[in-house]
This record gives structure tokens, sequence and C-alpha cells, in this order.
């Protein structure tokens, strides 16, 4: 399984996913599931993926062999006027690569290939955007009412991003705020874990203004999980007691 989010604020764009894949409880492996590309002062584009591995391993290729070789191929991601193009254009490659694996596989393959992808970025004179990419194709955009997107294993870190969540907050509470939420997804679920990649895209940058992979070592992790656990608690305790005796009862 894995976990990413992409959320929007007014500052920018704040991004992080997992590294942590497995065919059961004794094949776990890390793999990077957050993918960049730039054009310096013009644009910038990342992806992350959740599901088959294979389907999304031949997406990444795909997009990185039309990087790699823009004068021999028609490089759309690099070369789309809006980020909105840039998501049709990835939504047609998942399409068509899962229908071409669930085709050569026949009912074996049937919901067996299927991938999900989150798109963000800026390309310069447009607003920051951000897409959620879905099997067959089609996406949705985040919007005031919808202003993050999660793919992968969502209800566990979820609660914690509506809460706390709001649009107007700087992008180190950003993070702050991702932290949490990926902290009380690895607490619940095994198939999801460390290291985690985190990128953020300050608005009009073209760039990634910060890039970090989060270890076990990581010391700033470490206290928020720590702190976090021990808020819960002393939240806990600070609520109003329940009683088993009410009134004349």
């Amino acid at each position: 399984m894995t976990y990413c989010v992409g959320m929007v604020l007014e500052r920018g764009l704040v991004l992080m996913s997992d590294t942590r894949t497995n065919s059961g409880v004794d094949n776990i492996s890390v793999f990077r599931k957050m993918f960049t590309w730039q054009v310096p002062g013009e644009r910038i584009i990342t992806v992350m993926t959740a599901g088959n591995l294979a389907t999304t391993q031949a997406v990444i290729s795909q997009l990185e062999e039309r990087s790699k070789q823009p004068d021999d191929r028609d490089n759309a991601i690099l070369k789309s006027p809006t980020m909105f193009q840039v998501a049709t254009e990835i939504g047609k490659l998942l399409r068509d690569i899962i229908a071409d694996r669930q085709g050569a596989n026949g009912d074996r393959g049937r919901g067996r290939f299927t991938a999900s992808i989150i798109v963000a970025g800026q390309i310069a004179g447009m607003e920051p955007r951000l897409f959620m990419v879905y099997p067959e194709g089609n996406f949705i955009e985040a919007s005031l009412d919808t202003p993050f997107f999660q793919i992968g294993e969502t209800k566990y870190g979820r609660p914690i991003i509506i809460r706390g969540y709001d649009r107007t907050m700087s992008l180190e509470d950003g993070v702050k705020l991702l932290m949490v939420s990926f902290d009380s997804t690895l607490k619940a679920n095994l198939s999801v874990g460390l290291p985690l990649d985190l990128q953020v895209i300050r608005r009009d940058s073209f760039e990634a203004s910060h890039q970090h992979r989060v270890t076990h070592e990581d010391p700033y992790f470490q206290a928020i999980s720590s702190s976090w656990g021990d808020a819960l608690k002393n939240a806990f305790h600070s609520l109003p007691d329940y009683s088993f005796y009410h009134g004349d009862d």
C-alpha cells in the first residue's frame, strides 16, 4: 500500500509521500513515489503515484523517456500550455497502460493493474494547481471546497488534515500538518512506512523550494511523533469526565 498527500495553500503546494511497497509481510521494499520535472523559471510538475507498482513504474518510465529525448518525442508535459493539459496527458497515459496490462492478462488481470496519481505544479503566468487522476484517466482538480488530495491508505490521516487545514497557513505549518497526518497513518497501518519524501513548491518559484527525505532518524519527525502523542493524551484527560450517575438517576 502507500500514502500520498498533495495540499494547496495560498503560498504554494505541499506534497508528501511514503516509500513502502509490499507483496505480503515478508516482501517489503522501498520505492520512490514522488517524481519531478521542471524547466527553470517556467514550470515545475510533480507527480505522486499509488497502486500497482508495475503500472506506476510504466507511467513514470514513459514520462522520463519523453523528458530525456525532447527532440525525438512529443514531450507533452513539458510543452503543454496549461496544467490542465498536463493532467489530461498523464490521464491518457495511465488509462492506456492499465488497459494494455489488463488486456494482456484477460480475466486474471481485471482490477489488478489499477493505479491513481496526484499531479501538482505551476506554469509561468498561471496559478499553482493540483489534480487527482483516476485509473480511468479522468481527473478532478483541487478547489476551495476540496483543497487537498490523498491516494493510497487515506483514512487514518484524513481527519487530521480536515481539522487542522487552513488555506492561509504558512508552508511550514503545512509541512507540520502533513507530518502529523503521516505519523497517525504510520502508527495505524504497517503497509505505510518510512522514509517519507517531502516537497514544497512556493508560489511563482517554478522549482522545488524545499525537498527532504524523512528517515527513521529524522529529529523533527521524531519530535512531532512524540509531541503529538503527548498532546493527544493531555487533550483526552482535559475533556469532561463521563459519569454513570446523572442527577437523580
